[in-house]
């Protein structure tokens, strides 16, 4: 639990000041990974928690991927950060993804995990998932990932990705290959941010985009279903510090009130106000708020 000095009081005044409710409480920390939907979401929650409550609430935008974030968390550095379920499952608590499984079985199984490792829990899902899909922009006749598949045996077909795609073990590059029939002539490794725009400019023909990435409408890329459910469930939901719950205990309540209130439509269309629009993602959090009735100006 995060500490604050008290030091010497004086009177009966200075007790009570320091015995206060929650407006004298330390702000909530709320974390992010750096890319576009992980600036919008701790807006998105933050201003809620603000308009909802005496809470305050402090930002470490853009602090790192899982591997920072999950040990910020554990140090008590941050409060709590939208996590998804998938990365929960198989980057923190390195558990094998069973095909077919649930959103519901994968939720209760990182929140029983993390509960027992991290001294942490996962609160309801925001409503959206942020998963895997197989995108390209060439005239092939594929709505799955069989379809393209086997679209890859007869074309010359190269396929690009994040180098830690392919070093993956259970959902990486040679799990995905030895699931679906794929006959890839060339695999490049890319940035994240860098491989939509090689696929969109005929550098490769296939890359695994993320399903609420602007740039899938930005670039107009087609998208396949992973008919075979090769990829687990990446649902976004808050990640909180079970101190944090009891630090602040309105918080999980507050946090609750979220639950299915973001759609992946309503994700992707926020992520492109930032991406295409150059928008300023608390601005972009705050009106999808008022938009929602969920703050009030």
């Amino acid at each position: 639990m995060k500490k604050t000095a008290v030091g010497i009081l004086f009177g009966t005044s200075a007790l009570l000041a320091a015995c206060g409710g929650s407006g004298d409480s330390d702000p909530i920390v709320i974390g992010g990974k750096p890319w576009t939907e992980q600036y919008i979401l701790p807006h998105i929650i933050g201003q809620y928690i603000e308009s909802n409550s005496d809470y305050s609430v402090s930002y470490e935008e853009g602090l790192g991927e899982v591997s920072i974030l999950t040990p910020a968390l554990e140090n008590g550095d941050i409060d709590l950060y939208v996590e998804y379920t998938g990365t929960g499952l198989k980057d923190v608590l390195k558990r094998e993804t069973t095909p077919g499984q649930s959103s519901e079985e994968v939720l209760q199984e990182v929140r029983e995990g993390y509960e027992e490792e991290l001294n942490a829990t996962w609160l309801e899902p925001l409503g959206f998932e942020n998963g895997y899909t197989l995108a390209y922009t060439k005239d092939y006749d594929a709505e799955t990932y069989s379809d393209l598949a086997e679209i890859s045996q007869s074309e010359n077909m190269s396929f690009g990705a994040p180098h830690p795609f392919y070093e993956r073990q259970g959902d990486g590059f040679d799990d995905l290959v030895a699931t679906y029939p794929f006959e890839f002539s060339a695999m490049e490794s890319f940035d994240p941010a860098i491989m939509y725009e090689a696929v969109n400019s005929g550098d490769v023909d296939v890359i695994p985009a993320f399903t609420t990435d602007s740039r899938i409408q930005l670039f107009d890329l087609k998208t396949t279903e992973d008919d075979l459910s090769f990829f687990p469930k990446y649902d976004a939901v808050p990640v909180v510090r079970m101190e944090a719950l009891e630090e602040y205990p309105e918080l999980e309540e507050l946090l609750n009130n979220l639950a299915g209130q973001i759609t992946e439509e309503e994700m992707l269309a926020m992520n492109a106000r930032v991406d295409v629009d150059q928008d300023v993602p608390n601005d972009v959090a705050r009106e999808f708020l008022l938009e929602k009735g969920l703050i009030e100006e």
